[in-house]
């Protein structure tokens, strides 16, 4: 099917879904899974308060468990978004017909949410409508960081079959955003069809490309005890520290040595000269992330009179730094770049680097920032013989602040 050209424009009425309409059997117990407590408030509430609050929404479609309409939650009366309540079906696939017929007329784009997702993002709901208006159908998701293997079955033992491409690999979340159109037909054209976990498949089935958005760890789905108690601690954590850290690196420049920035390699008779790659860029980065996190430094860790580092790919030094900072329960918020050399230009190369940067840090390349300047003629960098970074790193984590 050709691609669509859709309108940039944002329309008048955005519509969320919030799907609530199963009783979460996988977590047992009396009470329905959206109406249990985390923090003091319910699954449902923490769900659907991100789009009560966006200024996007227009109007909200609560899809619940039949039994609960004649009885809806407290919360239904502080909504301040125009809500309407929907029984949902049997399955998830139903309650989203449901929903999607009681959405209002004028109705352009709409949003789907699970209602098992209490850590919704505001700046994910904004990203994932903003893909939508501008590609018709877009979903949160998440590459896979992890080897990803492919199980079967050998005798009855759980065996590795085959090693996927991680790199082609996406954890799918919600929300998920669509023109009201495309899902219309594809839900039409799938109602006779197997049975589809999410609206992106449906779309897929019916031949629409669905647009790939960077979703958040903490975006995750309760469906077992283990989640709902990562949730409680999530929950009783309360607001966020952030830190901020600031990283420098300098190297000369060397005939006979490739030049790498980024992670990425850059046609040049010269490279830098040092004892890995001499990725200024990667280095300037892994200080500021380590320093951010108080981890040390990059001389520390990675010790240039070592000979497991010599050569490293300075990008894979950065992937380590990342991971030793998630370890200490840090995130990634953004890194701000500024490289400072004569040639070549970097303008060019910046969104590839942003791209490689931002799957190491775990972050949307939207949240890495690279920019170029020139010495001025000052200097050994402005005479052409050196390459300066610099770069600002900022991370949070949950504090421990009462």
């Amino acid at each position: 099917m050709p691609a669509t050209s859709w309108s940039s424009k944002l329309p008048d009425l955005i519509s969320a879904i919030i799907a609530a309409g199963g009783r979460g059997a996988r977590l047992g117990g009396p009470v329905h899974k959206q109406l249990l407590t985390i923090g003091g408030r319910t699954l449902l509430e923490r769900s659907v308060a991100p789009f009560d609050a966006s200024e996007r929404i227009g109007e909200i479609v609560l899809v619940l468990p039949p039994e609960l309409l004649a009885s809806p939650p407290d919360l239904i009366r502080r909504i301040r978004t125009p809500v309407r309540l929907v029984a949902g079906g049997a399955r998830r696939q139903d309650s989203v017909v449901a929903g999607l017929a009681a959405i209002a007329p004028a109705s352009e784009i709409v949003v789907i949410h699970d209602a098992a997702r209490p850590f919704c993002a505001p700046d994910l709901i904004d990203r994932t409508i903003s893909a939508a208006v501008e590609s018709g159908a877009a979903t949160a998701a998440l590459p896979a960081f992890d080897t990803v293997k492919e199980g079967r079955l050998a005798e009855g033992v759980a065996v590795v079959g085959a090693t996927l491409p991680r790199e082609r690999i996406f954890l799918v979340q919600t929300p998920q955003a669509f023109r009201v159109g495309l899902l219309r037909d594809a839900v039409e054209r799938g109602s006779g069809g197997p049975e589809a976990t999410d609206e992106t498949t449906l779309v897929e089935r019916a031949g629409h490309p669905v647009r790939l958005v960077q979703g958040d760890v903490r975006n995750f789905k309760v469906t077992s005890p283990d989640d709902l108690a990562l949730a409680e601690r999530i929950a009783a954590a309360g607001p966020f520290e952030t830190r901020v850290g600031l990283g420098y690196d300098l190297h000369r420049f060397v005939d006979g040595r490739p030049l790498v920035l980024g992670g990425v390699s850059i046609p040049s008779a010269r490279g830098l000269l040092g004892h890995s790659d001499a990725d200024a860029v990667c280095h300037a980065v892994t200080d500021a992330v380590l320093g951010a996190a108080g981890a040390g430094d990059i001389g520390q860790r990675f010790p240039d009179d070592d000979d497991r580092w010599r050569g490293a790919a300075s990008i894979e030094l950065l992937r380590d730094a990342a991971g030793a900072v998630r370890e200490l329960g840090f995130a990634v918020g953004n890194v701000d770049v500024v490289v400072v050399t004569e040639q070549p230009k970097i303008r060019a190369f910046a969104p590839e680097m942003r791209q490689r940067l931002a799957e190491v840090l775990h972050v949307a390349p939207e949240r890495v920032s690279i920019k170029g300047k020139t010495g001025e003629g000052v200097g050994e960098v402005g005479r052409g013989e050196a390459l300066v970074a610099h770069a600002v790193a900022m991370l949070t984590r949950p504090s421990d602040k009462t």
